[in-house]
């Protein structure tokens, strides 16, 4: 659906050579949620401006529905851009127009029917809530209901792709959770593949099934939510797991923790099923160890689970060493503190 294939850029401003973007080459998939993370002058909306050829690569390709950008004409490339919405995080609407017009603009320029623009604006009102508000002005909205109408706006043609740049960020929680929501409903009812771009993991882990880290204009780390989450290798993409999991051992349990004769402090790893299995309680009757659990962190990536508990182990030392063995055969990750 979306391919970018070794694609750097380069701007000249001040008779100095910017590099926004380095080499980067990403593949996404019809029907993906696809999150692109990093700190602001990482490279991200120059990236997603490449998909709608915004902004032409110095160098690389530009693949979108199995059409290389380079390669349009003029006229072939406005026409993919209507199959492509964005939407923007400042929501980009015209003050002096009612919310129906906003959304209708798409439509005008397309030199659609009063009728179809009247039927698809309707129903766009109604999809996303704001079937009510179809006169009012952007000045009488809250920022969550511009951005629905920002939303409704993009799909006013029937894109086969959405873009979203940073579209959460100037969004309290509580309106973001709302919007993300209704992303996921769009990806879901109208199988529109979805590239966005956020500086928020929260975001990621809402509603991404994969995931890719950029850094200083490169990809750094991509792969589907749950393994970047839950193996991340980056120092970079560590930082940003943590922000919404919870990996470490706390340090106040390190600290009451004294290194005693058959004991010791475990950090377990669950990842998906096995989150939902005894192992524990098995792995103790199993081998005679009493496990006691001293912290736990669960979070829920889509249709997984994550989980990392930390646990006293106390048993002699080949017991304890059995009950690791059985929950590692299990597919735990387990890991001994060193104190």
């Amino acid at each position: 659906m979306i391919e970018l294939k070794n694609v750097s850029k380069t701007f000249n401003r001040d008779k100095l050579q910017i590099e926004a973007l380095r080499n980067v080459s990403i593949k996404v998939n019809k029907g993906d949620i696809y999150g692109v993370i990093g700190f602001s002058g990482a490279g991200k909306s120059t990236l997603i401006r490449m998909v709608n050829y915004l902004e032409t690569p110095t160098q690389g390709d530009v693949i979108v529905n199995d059409q290389n950008l380079k390669d349009l004409s003029t006229k072939d490339l406005r026409e993919l851009r209507k199959k492509i919405g964005m939407i923007f995080q400042h929501f980009n609407l015209l003050e002096s127009k009612t919310i129906f017009d906003n959304i209708a603009i798409p439509l005008i320029l397309n030199k659609a029917s009063k009728e179809e623009i009247n039927d698809r604006v309707t129903e766009l009102l109604k999809f996303v809530g704001l079937e009510n508000r179809a006169d009012a002005y952007p000045s009488e909205l809250s920022g969550g209901q511009k951005q629905r109408v920002g939303i409704a706006r993009a799909l006013a043609t029937n894109p086969l792709i959405l873009l979203c740049d940073e579209a959460t960020s100037a969004l309290d929680p509580q309106t973001t959770q709302s919007i993300l929501e209704l992303l996921k409903k769009i990806n879901n009812e109208y199988n529109i593949t979805i590239l966005m771009i956020t500086h928020e993991m929260n975001v990621i882990r809402e509603v991404c099934n994969k995931v890719a880290v950029m850094e200083k204009g490169e990809i750094i780390e991509e792969g589907n939510l749950i393994d970047v989450f839950s193996n991340p290798k980056q120092e970079t993409t560590k930082n940003f797991v943590r922000t919404v999991v919870h990996d470490r051992v706390p340090q106040s349990i390190i600290n009451h923790f004294g290194k005693k004769e058959n004991q010791a402090l475990l950090e377990l790893k669950f990842i998906g099923g096995n989150s939902k299995e005894a192992v524990m309680a098995d792995a103790s009757r199993k081998n005679s160890v009493d496990i006691n659990v001293l912290y736990a962190n669960f979070t829920e990536l889509q249709n997984d689970i994550l989980g990392y508990i930390t646990v006293e182990a106390k048993g002699n030392k080949e017991n304890i060493e059995s009950a690791i063995k059985y929950m590692e055969d299990r597919g735990v990750v387990v890991k001994e503190v060193i104190l």
